[in-house]
């Protein structure tokens, strides 16, 4: 059987030879992190939503970082729906296929988003023949799996006002969280519908814990300064958004 699915927008094809090259820009924590060697073999690319940076199956040749925008890790699921299995927005997707011959799922724009790709050979070769880059490396995987931590957490409360109010605590800069997606999409991050979540969102705007702006489809959710914060993740941790800031 084979399995689809409909996504809300169309599917771009990423090809290397059309993209558009840009002149290269580096995060604080990209420049900390690879040596120059490696920095000068990196290329910018700016990647409209809808394109499909990756595809399950093909053999990995760049490692990706995202400066800016929104990209998501998706696999199908049984019933042929797309699950977002990781949602970055400011770090690295496909750590995981630095030693795979194949990507293990689908990596998709869904918003505009500025991308540094990196040679996955290069990559692989620097951190086998330097030891304070591949320190360096496992401690922004440490910091990774730390925000997995927080999302488990996340997943697993039951109330979904536990889930929102984790989620800006955590997740977000100052006491303000920002949606740049869609609060379907958002929704779907939380593991709940989004009628509920619309609904925990009003009840929450109408007891002034948090207040909401919107420019369609992006938004932001901010506490209001005079309450008391969500409930504290019980690891105690905080992280930026994105797969690690990381």
């Amino acid at each position: 059987m084979v399995l689809s699915s409909v996504r809300l927008f169309p599917q771009i094809t990423y090809d290397l030879n059309h993209m558009k090259e840009e002149k290269i820009k580096f995060s604080s924590t990209l420049t900390a992190l690879l040596p120059q060697a490696v920095q000068a073999l990196c290329t910018h690319k700016q990647l409209k939503k809808g394109t499909l940076l990756f595809k399950t199956g093909k053999k990995p040749e760049w490692m990706f970082f995202v400066l800016s925008g929104e990209v998501t890790l998706e696999r199908l699921s049984q019933h042929g729906d797309p699950v977002v299995l990781q949602r970055t927005r400011h770090g690295f997707v496909s750590e995981a296929s630095l030693q795979s011959p194949k990507y293990h799922c689908d990596a998709v724009v869904v918003a505009d988003s500025e991308i540094i790709q990196i040679p996955i050979q290069t990559l692989a070769n620097a951190l086998s023949k330097d030891p304070a880059f591949a320190g360096r490396w496992i401690n922004m995987l440490n910091q990774e799996v730390k925000r997995l931590r927080l999302q488990c957490e996340r997943l697993s409360m039951k109330s979904v006002k536990d889930k929102v109010l984790h989620l800006i605590n955590t997740e977000g800069q100052n006491g303000k969280y920002q949606v740049n997606t869609g609060l379907k999409s958002l929704a779907g991050e939380l593991g709940i519908t989004h009628e509920a979540l619309y609904r925990t969102l009003a009840t929450l705007e109408k007891s002034k814990t948090i207040k909401r702006s919107s420019s369609s489809p992006e938004c932001s959710l901010e506490f209001l300064p005079r309450l008391v914060r969500a409930p504290s993740p019980a690891s105690n941790l905080r992280v930026q958004s994105g797969s690690a800031d990381n």
